[in-house]
């Protein structure tokens, strides 16, 4: 670990995704590779749900890959009911769309003259270097020099999808992903764990466990467990016992009964449906229903046309009272092995007299 400050000894902290948001950032879709033999047409029919959602309650920042993707997007945009007055296009090329994994990791403090926005600008190499990642990594650095606001650089590998925050002090992640050996060369729990505490500003660390099956992340915790509020946390559970999945989620949702907070206390451990086996004979997707997304006045909801859906709208509504809960069709988006919170990155709201906003 480098020997300059920490977010955390700044007066930093990683807010949970519920706070007020400036905005989301997403990345359009471009590269046939990460839908391989799938209708862009119906991939951009998701993202056009999605960026109209977001856009409903904060604005909407899209990267493009050039001057020529930005026109022919504006005009989608217009032409399919999206309030483009809340939609900001940036040409920085990229090589995914999964902008969670890559982009700035917002942090904010409270200071006298209002709140501020940091970023810590993790490194990224496409997941143990499955893919090509160059231009990932290098667009998350061009946001964070964009907002000019402080920067954190850690200095190691981290994917946004590995971290889940409450906002009060506690990290939940998973050992199958961030001490992965494809990682940082299989750096110790120990000292991922002062990375973590550090530049999160979270005293308190949850370690899960396991992946989903299908899943090439190795296990991002925001398949698997969510925060709905401080002290509540919703943790997908497979009810057949006959499910390759049954016994990782059984595993972690034991894990978080016994848990306790960055306070000393238990918290409410709500299990969340699967939708069950989806994908192909010879392929399974990891479909998950965690993988949703809070922006300032929706939750928007991965849907795969099974009866689950229904019942995941419902056992989402009465935690989120004051946001809409809305279902986007994911079973095409899914064959990416990406969902929904995947496909954002939020930006905490600041309100210093200087201003960081883009």
């Amino acid at each position: 670990m480098n020997d300059s400050p920490s977010p955390r000894s700044a007066g930093y902290r990683m807010p949970a995704e519920w706070e007020p948001h400036a905005g989301t950032w997403l990345t359009w879709p471009h590269d046939p590779e990460t839908w391989p033999e799938q209708d862009a047409e119906q991939i951009e029919s998701g993202y056009l749900q999605i960026v109209k959602a977001v856009a409903q309650g904060e604005q909407t920042h899209i990267l493009v890959q050039d001057k020529s993707a930005e026109k022919v997007l504006h005009n989608k945009l217009r032409t399919n009911g999206v309030n483009v007055d809340q939609v900001f296009l940036y040409d920085i090329p990229t090589n995914s769309p999964w902008i969670r994994d890559y982009g700035p990791n917002f942090l904010v403090r409270e200071k006298e003259n209002g709140r501020e926005v940091a970023i810590n600008d993790w490194d990224f190499d496409s997941w143990g270097r499955k893919y090509k990642w160059e231009l990932d990594d290098l667009a998350g650095s061009v946001i964070a020099d964009q907002l000019e606001c402080p920067k954190f650089k850690p200095g190691i590998v981290l994917e946004g999808g590995a971290i889940e925050v409450n906002g009060r002090g506690t990290c939940l992640t998973t050992d199958s992903c961030i001490l992965n050996p494809n990682r940082n060369g299989g750096i110790r729990r120990e000292r991922m764990e002062k990375f973590l505490k550090n530049y999160l500003g979270t005293p308190k660390i949850i370690w899960l466990t396991g992946n989903l099956e299908g899943d090439d992340t190795d296990g991002h915790v925001d398949n698997l467990a969510r925060f709905v509020n401080p002290t509540t946390i919703v943790c997908s559970l497979e009810k057949n016992a006959g499910d390759a999945n049954y016994l990782a989620l059984k595993n972690n949702y034991d894990r978080l009964q016994a848990a306790k907070d960055q306070d000393g206390n238990p918290f409410r451990i709500i299990p969340l449906p699967t939708p069950g086996y989806v994908g192909s004979a010879t392929e399974r997707l990891p479909a998950s229903y965690a993988n949703f997304y809070i922006t300032n006045s929706a939750v928007l909801v991965p849907a795969y046309d099974h009866p689950n859906d229904t019942k995941v709208l419902e056992l989402l509504a009465p935690l989120f009272p004051k946001r809409n809960i809305i279902p986007i069709p994911c079973k095409t988006i899914i064959r990416g092995l990406g969902g929904i919170h995947c496909l954002t990155q939020q930006q905490p709201w600041e309100d210093n007299s200087s201003g960081n906003r883009v």
